[in-house]
This record gives structure tokens, sequence and C-alpha cells, in this order.
């Protein structure tokens, strides 16, 4: 049974009530569950009566997270390929009829940002892209991975639209470990609302990508929502049970779960649930205490008080130095972009970015602004280790002749 079949059965207004009735007495029944707390346990744990109960929530997600994972925090960074795009997405910079310079890189130009990235220290790679077939084909896509792989980089994952499970096979076995796909949202309504046309207005296609990444052969799997355009707490159990759903079905996968915030776009589209700083510290608790094994992902959109404030309570995962723009680290790419703005009459004064401090590529305007190795002494201070490797494809190969 895929996730699809499940979502549809979920009783997600019942838990959604849960949620919102719980009462202190259904808050300590969770907590004393142990390591076994259900679907349930997870809507108490993030209602409010759990919030007068968050520094015993963050003491215990504390002692899980490094009883599972140590002090050790995973280091990447992303690589923006191309913000070239055929869907219509009320919130993101990259959509299409959003004003904005054009261009996807080519491999050399992947390299160079990618080469950039390896001297400050990265060796866990995110690969992102718009949605558009002319552009971002699954050859390109390989042909980027396998020219990563050459060049040693050992964990590289993709994060671009969704394909069949046949297309990401070479992707794959070029050497590509990972695919994350957020659904943005698990109301269909709301979905069907905010992606007005292209692909992705398919919501069972995108739901389902997981899984065909997971028959592909893909051993890491990421998922997440995009907080702020359906109630966060409706938003998170779904969440919750699409995590609990893969971690049945996609055990040999290792599973990560991101908690992206709505942030500054082209387009200026304003978050309308809007998540507080302290209740997206209970959520991560809450993910910590139901899912002890599961790494928690925190990108540059947050603040840096809030990333060092959530460092200890359950975060596995983290980026640093982050651009969001095809060429960002190094400026590869533009001349094809200035190209593009003769070819398309686009002028940057005409370019509706949402913020002064958005570019005219930007996905979304980052939060926090601190270099790689600035935030790695920070995590050091904090008693943390960075990462920058934690896998080697040597790994997995057979040392038979």
């Amino acid at each position: 049974m895929s996730f699809v079949n499940v979502l549809n059965g979920l009783p997600l207004a019942d838990l959604a009530q849960l949620a919102e009735r719980a009462t202190a007495a259904d808050v300590e029944r969770a907590l004393g569950r142990g390591d076994h707390r259900s679907l349930s346990d997870f809507a108490v744990l993030i209602s409010p009566a759990a919030a007068p109960f968050l520094e015993t929530m963050a003491r215990e997600s504390h002692a899980l997270t490094v009883r599972h994972f140590g002090k050790a925090m995973r280091m990447f960074a992303p690589v923006y390929l191309s913000n070239e795009c055929v869907n219509n997405c009320q919130y993101c910079g990259f959509s299409r009829d959003n004003a904005v310079l054009r261009t996807t890189l080519t491999v050399e130009q992947v390299m160079t940002e990618t080469r950039h990235l390896v001297a400050e220290g990265f060796r866990n790679i995110l690969l992102v892209a718009g949605e558009h077939p002319k552009f971002v084909s699954n050859n390109y896509l390989r042909d980027c991975v396998a020219a990563l792989h050459a060049a040693s980089v050992p964990s590289i994952s993709i994060e671009v639209g969704p394909l069949e499970t046949d297309d990401y096979r070479p992707i794959a076995a070029a050497g590509c470990e990972g695919v994350v796909v957020y659904q943005e949202t698990y109301n269909r309504d709301v979905y069907r609302e905010m992606h007005t046309s292209g692909p992705k207005r398919d919501f069972d296609w995108r739901l389902e990508t997981a899984e065909r990444g997971y028959a592909a052969g893909f051993r890491r799997l990421g998922i997440g929502a995009l907080i702020g355009l359906w109630k966060w707490r409706e938003e998170s159990i779904a969440l919750a049970a699409h995590a609990e759903h893969l971690l049945k079905n996609c055990w040999r996968a290792q599973l990560t779960v991101s908690l992206p915030r709505l942030r500054p776009a082209a387009g200026e589209f304003e978050p309308r649930h809007p998540m507080s700083d302290r209740e997206m510290v209970q959520f991560v608790c809450a993910l910590r205490l139901t899912f002890p094994h599961v790494g928690i992902v925190l990108s540059t959109r947050e603040s840096a008080r809030l990333r060092d404030g959530l460092v200890p309570l359950g975060i596995t995962m983290i980026s640093a130095g982050s651009h969001t723009e095809p060429g960002g680290y190094t400026g590869a790419g533009s001349e094809e972009l200035h190209r593009t703005e003769r070819g398309r009459r686009i002028e940057i004064g005409a370019v509706s970015a949402g913020s002064a401090h958005c570019s005219a590529a930007e996905q979304f305007v980052i939060a926090d602004e601190r270099s790689a190795a600035d935030v790695a002494d920070r995590l050091r201070s904090l008693g943390y280790e960075p990462v920058w490797k934690d896998w080697d494809p040597a790994l997995s190969e057979s040392v038979l002749p």
C-alpha cells in the first residue's frame, strides 16, 4: 500500500482535534511511553497543552539525540543547477510566471560551484533544480552526479521534479545516494490552490516520489512540508504519518525530515499560517520523541540564533553558507543568465523580488548568512563536531576479488 492510500484513510480530523483538545494528563501519558510513541502521542506532544512541558520535552529530545546520533552534526550545502521551471507555485521564487532571470548551469559550471564548496570542507552536496524537462532531464542529472562522483564527492542527493522509478535508476547508478522531495502541503485543497499549473499539480504523483526513489535504489530518503501554507499542527501530523509509513515500508533507507518555513521570495507570497519560533521548538522535540532514529534537517531559512538553539534539541543535519540561485557561490553561469535577460527583455528593475535582499534568481531569501566556517566554529563551541563526510561508496562495495 502506498502512502497515498494511507493518507486517504488517515483520521486526520480526529488527530487534529486530539492535538487541539489534549490535556496536561494526556501529555504526561505521552511523555511516559518511552521510545514507543504513536501518531496519537505525537498529536498530543504538539498540542497547546504540551507547551508548558517544553523544557521536559527538550531535555528528553536532547538525550535521545545524543544516544542515537552522538554529538555530531552532518554538514551539507545545496548547489542550484537551474531556476527554469514549468510550474506555477504561488510561494516559490522560481514560479514560471515570476519575472526573474533564468539560467541552467552546464556540468562544468556545476563542478565550478562544487569545487568551491569542497574547498570549504563540504563532502555532502544536494543538487537542486526547478522542474523543466527541456533543461533538467534525467540525463543531465545523471551527468552532473557522475561528474561529482568522479571528483570524489561521496554524498550526493537530488531535490528536483519527481521522476519515474526507471528514470531515477541511472542517477542512482551514477553515484547519487539520496532523493529529497517536499510535499509542500499534505492538504489537497490547499495544494490545488497553491499549484495553479504545471505537472506539480498532481498531488498523488508527488506524494509517491520517495517510494519510487526507494525502488530505484536510493539509500537516503528526505521528506518535508513547507510550513506556512496550512495549519502547522495538521501539516505536521500528516508529515509524521508519512515518516511512519516510510520507516515501515522503506526500512533499508535512511530517512530524514525537513522543517522549512516559508521565506520571502519573488512573488511576495505571505505565509497564511505562520509558525512561531517556540512552536518550531515544540515541533522539533515532538518529532525526536516520536521518531528517535530519524534525521532532522534544518536549513539556512532559519535565523542563526534559532538554529544555534535548536542544535541540541534534535537536529542532526544542517546546511551552511548557502546560496539559493544557480551560480550563487562563484558566479558560474552569469553569462548565460545575462543572455537570457536580453532574450526575454527582462530588466532587473522590473523584477518583483519580494525583498530588497532577494536577488533576481534566488528561490528564496536565506536568514542565516554565516559562512560555513563560522557555523562549524559555532557548533564546536556548543560541544558538537561538524561532520563533513559520513559515507563513502567504497563502504558498500565488496572487498572480495
